[in-house]
């Protein structure tokens, strides 16, 4: 799914746009004991949309032999297609959520189902909702942290008074969720589910296991980490400060270029697009080959990445244990690294004003 599909059903959920009759769930405590269950209307769930495609919302692609007749695909599509009206569906999904999800104390498991008329989209990218080209039915499923709340001083204004306030549990934005069938190109697709998490640094692997039998890529930060790991460890000695920044900047200009055409496709780098940067860096082949084998066990051979999750885009940060310089992505120019009697140096050609905690200085 790309953000223009993610922010229609985004608009969808709003409380006046979407028909959502009730919901059903359960609240379990910290033992992992269901001791509620409900069928009732709630409004929370937009937020289980919310965040970037990449980092918080991953696609789940499931291989043809999963639809055809899988254990987690069918109890998928029962729920989808009995509306959550299967108890016996909905009581297998509680299980396998208990079982696999980890979160600090109590939490809410919200499930809701809809039915959205598609309206047509024209030439002009202008949505015509009187003209709806079918209908996409889809499950929507929140875990949301129950939490204990403040003391807090309240006014009455039927008795123009004071009262206090005491804490009670209160229902969090959603930690994890997840939206099936998919919505791509405005159609569904029984073959992918949209996956959300809160903290992209934690995308709950153990949960993705069980509920879609599908391996996820290692979140946003990881990911940096190993690529850079690997970057640094099969170049070795030819890993400089050109090499690097000749990366950076290729794959800084693929976001740019991505952002100016309007692109509705999330944009991700391939194992051989990185390959060819190399390449074209004078890298030897033997290098190469080095960095695609680190790569293909580290990712996988046919997994592309973000390159945002890669790469910062807003600056450039050089450390040592002791000093820790960024600078403008648009002027590494002005940075070199340079052996001086036998010493390396970082240099930074100035052209402007020096400031030091705000004190200008003069070089003389």
């Amino acid at each position: 799914m790309n953000e223009k599909e993610v922010s229609e059903l985004r608009r969808r959920l709003r409380p006046e746009k979407n028909n959502i009759g009730h919901i059903r769930g359960c609240y379990v405590n910290e033992k992992k004991e269901i001791i509620s269950r409900f069928d009732q209307s709630i409004a929370m769930l937009r937020k289980t949309l919310s965040g970037g495609i990449n980092k918080n919302l991953t696609d789940i692609v499931f291989e043809t032999k999963q639809v055809v007749g899988s254990s987690e695909h069918t109890l998928l599509s029962n729920l989808h297609n009995s509306e959550l009206k299967d108890d016996d569906a909905i009581e297998t999904l509680y299980e396998k959520i208990i079982s696999s999800i980890t979160i600090e104390g109590n939490y809410l498991i919200l499930l809701a189902s809809d039915h959205y008329d598609v309206p047509y989209r024209a030439k002009d990218d202008e949505l015509q909702h009187d003209a709806s080209e079918q209908v996409y039915s889809y499950i929507l499923c929140s875990i949301c942290p129950v939490k204990l709340g403040k003391n807090a001083l309240t006014f009455d204004g039927r008795e123009n008074t004071f009262r206090n306030l005491t804490a009670d549990w209160l229902v969090t934005a959603p930690e994890v969720g997840f939206l099936f069938p998919a919505f791509d190109d405005r159609s569904t697709n029984l073959y992918g589910a949209l996956y959300y998490t809160r903290d992209p640094s934690e995308n709950h692997p153990e949960f993705v296991e069980t509920i879609f039998q599908r391996d996820i890529l290692m979140p946003p930060a990881a990911q940096k980490e190993t690529f850079q790991s690997i970057l640094s460890e099969t170049l070795n000695e030819d890993c400089n400060l050109d090499i690097v920044q000749t990366v950076r900047e290729r794959l800084c200009e693929m976001i740019a270029f991505h952002k100016e055409s309007k692109i509705p496709e999330p944009l991700v780098v391939s194992k051989s697009a990185v390959t060819r940067i190399l390449d074209s860096c004078g890298i030897s082949e033997d290098r190469t080959q080095q960095f695609n084998d680190r790569y293909d066990e580290a990712f996988g051979p046919d997994t592309s990445l973000s390159p945002k999750n890669i790469v910062d885009t807003k600056q450039i940060e050089m450390k040592t244990p002791d000093v820790t310089i960024r600078v403008n992505p648009e002027r590494g120019d002005l940075v070199e690294t340079r052996i001086i009697d036998g010493k390396r140096y970082i240099l930074i050609r100035v052209e402007d004003d020096i400031d030091i905690d705000g004190v200008p200085i003069y070089i003389s």
